[in-house]
């Protein structure tokens, strides 16, 4: 039975290493999406000064794993088998959670993960233990450090809020004074806002760096006799003070003769900063709980006694973590760093949701969000009438962006947000959690960088008319994530931790077994969901500025449509005939994601619009014309392909024998037309659509009997109301996207045929 610790030691330590690969996944967001946002700073470059900023602080991390051991539980109250049963559960519940998480591109707290994942263990095994002595529930509080856990969850939560409104009230402030045109301002505005936001940074580090280090309990006669640690976190205002004189005075002299870009040093600065500050703080809910597991481990095996008799008040006092684990532990982080496509797209949410501008947005609005966008701009109306004209107007004027004239080619993309609001990110986070770890707060740096980001966008003006109500649903879906993440890591790991208390090894191997499994099924999944639609099937932007290249463009777009839409009748008509529900829920799919993507087209619009050249203003008509007829095609296709499933996942009666051959009779003719279509596109053989088009009325002809065929046998035969309902909804459907696709091949046909020169039609 003993050899069982040992092998629990073993799992613990290879969860932790997956455990901070799925953790850096996510929390690269915290110190990435500044610097990757602004583009202040090339890729390579923030990767490197992140990795340095990692590696520091994971090394400087010594001594912050106490709330592993003490900060949630009480260990006097718990044996060592218990103890190491609720390390095991928490790790598997912690990197399950938080791999989903990443899988959705959500930002999560890695904090608020392991608090709630400890705290669901160890209040599930209190449990286990009154209930085998016949206790009282209310003596659970005895195993609980009831007083930390409240204070770590008030903090996390406060610290939402706060670092909310102090994000958008100092961005504000920010872009009152600075306007967009910071980089014509006098060198000495530069100077002061570098040295504000430099002097903060510093202060930053200084205070998450050295704390970890064994100089911060050096003393020295120049500070007053008192160590390190105590001078940085007594003496605020003097340490700010002196800081922000040296960096004020710095950036000037560079500004002046050195023609450095400053908000360039404090966004790389900034980075490293909260890379360092990730490390130092989040390094404990990736490796503190197997850590404490080993210490526990070595505390016991040499003891003497049983596993179920030795209590684990040992892990009450503090132990120091070897450097080289932590060592280890950095270098695992920094090749992750490099590595994990996921951390990329967790970041891409939070830079989309504070962009400037267009984005493809992810989220879809709500009542609640549009309810909150209703009262901001009552508000903002009630401001308007209350501040005089003349302040509104002199306001206003801050916040005009400049103007910028992108190639025609579209080659240059504009950054997320600027430098000033990058600096501004960096800088109120770095505050933020400096002021917490001074006095010793809790809090999420995850949920203080979001916030941050989001408080500075709102104040920005990066939210407008446009884009308020996805992004503010990107925010309370982010928020509500959050609030998931604790509720689930508290009752999973509670399930979690039962299931091993009463298995004991088969338990554990089981739930290893299916923890690993669903590791690689969220692998495969993303990466089958990132290499979805091939290159080849992604329908592209018009970037053309003549009508000529407009139809040469988007001919592409329909081949690739007419190419979907076939597939898509086909498997809805075979999905039907076969009652086969897994391939009608995959077709229904198929079907939304090409709504969606002709869509996204039809918003870019106008931007094409504003990419027309004078002379050919008329390729407007024909562009807006092509994206009506093809939604107009999608919208059939994907109301047919939902009747189709519905009506086989609602256990309806299967369609009949009849029926079914009917609708195979018009897939049979539709698919001659659309493979036509599609050979005439693809290889621009545009005379053969006069010849696709001579087979209008024969299609509208054989719907039209199919029609006639199903009202007589209404009135005569049929006594299902759901299948004639289904069946009249999938001819009308069919005629409708005929009609769709004929008047694109009409449009099409008459645009190509007005720009053939007459010598190269008398030629053919």
């Amino acid at each position: 039975m003993d050899n069982i610790y040992f092998l629990i030691l073993v799992a613990l330590g290879i969860l932790a290493i997956a455990d901070l690969v799925v953790g850096v996944s996510n929390d690269a967001v915290n110190f990435l999406n500044s610097a990757i946002g602004s583009k202040a700073i090339s890729f390579k470059t923030i990767m490197i000064v992140a990795s340095l900023g990692i590696a520091f602080g994971a090394i400087f991390s010594s001594g912050l794993m106490e709330v592993a051991r003490k900060g949630i539980f009480n260990p006097g109250e718990f044996y060592f088998d218990e103890i190491m049963f609720i390390f095991m559960a928490v790790m598997i519940t912690d990197i399950l959670l938080l791999d989903f998480f990443n899988t959705l591109g959500m930002p999560t707290s890695t904090t608020v993960s392991i608090v709630f994942n400890l705290l669901g263990a160890a209040v599930a095994m209190a449990i286990l233990k009154i209930a085998d002595v016949n206790g009282s529930f209310s003596d659970v509080v005895n195993y609980i450090n009831t007083d930390k856990a409240i204070e770590i969850i008030i903090g996390i939560l406060s610290s939402v809020v706060i670092a909310f409104t102090i994000g958008a009230f100092v961005q504000w402030v920010s872009r009152v004074l600075l306007s967009y045109h910071f980089q014509k301002k006098a060198k000495w505005v530069g100077a002061i806002f570098a040295g504000i936001a430099l002097s903060a940074i510093s202060y930053f580090i200084l205070l998450k760096g050295i704390k970890g280090t064994p100089f911060a309990d050096q003393t020295y006669g120049f500070i007053g006799g008192v160590t390190i640690k105590d001078f940085l976190e007594t003496e605020i205002y003097k340490v700010a003070l002196i800081n922000f004189a040296f960096w004020a005075l710095l950036s000037y002299l560079l500004i002046q003769f050195a023609k450095v870009n400053m908000y360039k040093v404090i966004i790389g600065v900034g980075t490293f900063a909260l890379a360092l500050a990730f490390a130092g703080n989040d390094l404990v809910n990736f490796i503190g709980v197997p850590i404490a597991a080993w210490q526990s481990y070595q505390a016991w095996v040499g003891s003497g006694i049983p596993a179920s008799e030795f209590s684990m008040g040992i892990l009450a006092t503090k132990v120091e973590t070897p450097t080289i684990l932590l060592f280890l532990s950095g270098m695992i982080m920094v090749v992750t760093l490099w590595l994990s496509k996921k951390a990329r797209y967790v970041a891409d949410t939070e830079i989309n949701l504070s962009r400037e501008g267009e984005a493809k947005e992810k989220f879809q609005p709500n009542f609640l969000s549009r309810g909150l966008v209703r009262i901001s701009i009552g508000l903002s109306t009630w401001a308007s009438a209350v501040v005089p004209k003349s302040i509104q107007n002199k306001i206003d004027k801050r916040f005009e962006k400049p103007t910028v004239n992108l190639s025609k080619d579209k080659v240059l993309q504009l950054p997320a947000f600027d430098m000033i609001r990058a600096s501004v990110n960096l800088m109120v986070a770095g505050i933020l959690i400096s002021i917490a770890t001074s006095y010793k707060l809790p809090l999420s740096t995850t949920y203080v960088t979001f916030m941050v980001a989001m408080g500075t966008s709102l104040a920005d003006r990066a939210w407008g008319a446009e884009s308020a109500v996805y992004r503010v649903a990107g925010v309370l879906n982010v928020i509500a994530g959050w609030f998931s993440t604790a509720i689930i890591a508290f009752l999973a790991s509670g399930v979690i931790l039962a299931l091993i208390s009463f298995g004991k090894g088969a338990a554990i191997s089981i739930l290893l077994f299916a923890a690993v499994l669903l590791l690689v099924r969220n692998y495969i999944s993303y990466n089958k969901k990132s290499k979805e639609i091939k290159v080849e099937d992604r329908l592209r932007r018009a970037e053309s500025s003549s009508i000529q290249g407009v139809i040469e463009e988007s001919a592409a777009n329909i081949a690739n449509v007419i190419k979907r839409s076939n597939k898509i009748y086909t498997n809805s008509i075979n999905g039907l005939a076969k009652q086969a529900l897994d391939s009608l829920k995959k077709n229904k799919k198929q079907g939304k994601k090409l709504a969606l993507e002709i869509e996204d087209l039809r918003e870019h619009t106008f931007y094409f619009i504003k990419n027309l050249e004078e002379a050919h203003i008329g390729a407007s008509n024909f562009y807006i014309n092509i994206m009506g007829y093809l939604t107009d095609m999608s919208q059939s296709l994907e109301y047919i392909g939902k009747v189709s499933y519905n009506h086989v996942n609602n256990n309806h009666k299967k369609l009949k024998y009849n029926q079914i051959k009917e609708l195979k009779e018009i897939d049979h003719k539709l698919e001659e037309i659309f493979n036509g279509t599609q050979k005439a596109f693809e290889e621009r053989s545009f005379e053969q659509i006069g010849v696709i088009l001579d087979s209008k009325q024969e299609l509208y002809d054989l719907v039209s009997q199919k029609i006639d065929i199903q009202v007589s046998r209404t009135r005569t035969e049929e006594s299902s109301p759901k299948n004639t309902t289904l069946y009249f909804s999938l001819l009308l459907e069919t005629r409708d996207l005929i009609t769709a696709m004929m008047n694109l091949l009409e449009q099409y046909y008459r645009e190509h045929d007005s720009t053939v020169e007459p010598a190269t039609i008398e030629m053919k």
